[in-house]
């Protein structure tokens, strides 16, 4: 039987478009959380069924603003704005230059909202001085522990995971990662999540760059392993291309008013993802971004429409 959410070789472009959106495959879609109006969607934590909202804050780039006090500050809102909204799950890095004492200075001066979910990740190839780095990342937080720590960019992940481990047996981490936004680095990923009980991976997922739709967002589903996706926006390159073209008529249907909002609300909506971390230093765009967390989402059907319509852009 033909699939109605796909056009066929005579559905003229602007009919399907602005077609109907296709019946919801139920057997393979996932319940969303439950929430309150004006609440964002959350997603549950396979490992611990904690739920967090499926739109987080992301620091690469943007939070890099070195010791400039104007620019701290901005920053500070961007953050303040993330909590009114609903946010919790902010992610970085020592890889990512001053992002983390941004992140601190702004977690002080909101009085270090008890919401947060800090996800930090280690970063050096030699795993004895893995503790030293994740103190010193602690620290500038400001916080009393990580909720999350990732092995970032599969960096001597052999060393540090079973550091990770026995933090995580002491209490010192809630949960335990690995991440990577390097597509060459798929099938290694593939055997850490196969092999190791980690409690999150990180990788690559947008409207473009979907390869992680074939083995590992089924794996990380099959082996009860959040995700959270990064490069929502190509960093964003995607929405610099996107922008030059009207939304299409479906992209009302799901709530959205703008392409980043199609955007994050293609990658949140698929089954495995627990949380995409899209980056920005401005709280209009955060504002929009957070606008992906509510409303509906689009069915299996309609987010095939979404990624075929996008690659013909």
């Amino acid at each position: 039987m033909k699939n109605p959410a796909i056009p066929g070789p005579r559905t003229n472009r602007r009919q399907w478009l602005g077609g109907a959106l296709g019946a919801p495959l139920a057997l393979a879609w996932p319940a969303w959380a439950a929430t309150p109006a004006g609440n964002p969607i959350t997603r549950r934590i396979p490992s611990s069924g904690e739920a967090v909202p499926v739109v987080g804050l992301g620091t690469w780039i943007t939070f890099n603003v070195g010791n400039d006090p104007k620019a701290r500050d901005a920053c500070a809102e961007v953050v303040r704005a993330f909590f009114d909204a609903g946010g919790r799950l902010i992610d970085s890095s020592p890889m990512y230059g001053s992002s983390q004492p941004t992140i601190g200075h702004a977690l002080a001066r909101l009085g270090h909202p008890a919401s947060l979910f800090s996800a930090e990740k280690v970063w050096v190839g030699d795993a004895g001085r893995g503790d030293t780095q994740m103190e010193a990342s602690r620290a500038f937080w400001g916080v009393p522990r990580f909720d999350l720590m990732q092995v970032h960019n599969l960096l001597g992940w052999e060393g540090h995971l079973p550091r990770l481990f026995e933090m995580k047996a002491r209490g010192r981490l809630r949960y335990v990662g690995i991440s990577t936004s390097e597509g060459r680095r798929h099938a290694e990923l593939e055997r850490i999540m196969r092999t190791q009980p980690i409690d999150f991976v990180q990788l690559s997922h947008n409207l473009l760059d979907r390869e992680a739709e074939q083995r590992l967002l089924p794996l990380a589903q099959e082996r009860g392993i959040a995700v959270l996706a990064n490069r929502p926006f190509r960093e964003g390159a995607l929405l610099d291309q996107l922008r030059r073209h009207p939304l299409p008529g479906w992209a009302a249907e799901i709530g959205c008013d703008s392409w980043a909002q199609v955007a994050l609300k293609f990658v949140v909506s698929h089954p495995a993802v627990t949380c995409a971390i899209p980056a920005t230093s401005q709280v209009a765009h955060l504002r929009q971004n957070m606008g992906a967390a509510r409303g509906p989402l689009p069915d299996a059907a309609l987010r095939t429409r979404m990624a075929r319509d996008v690659a013909a852009l």
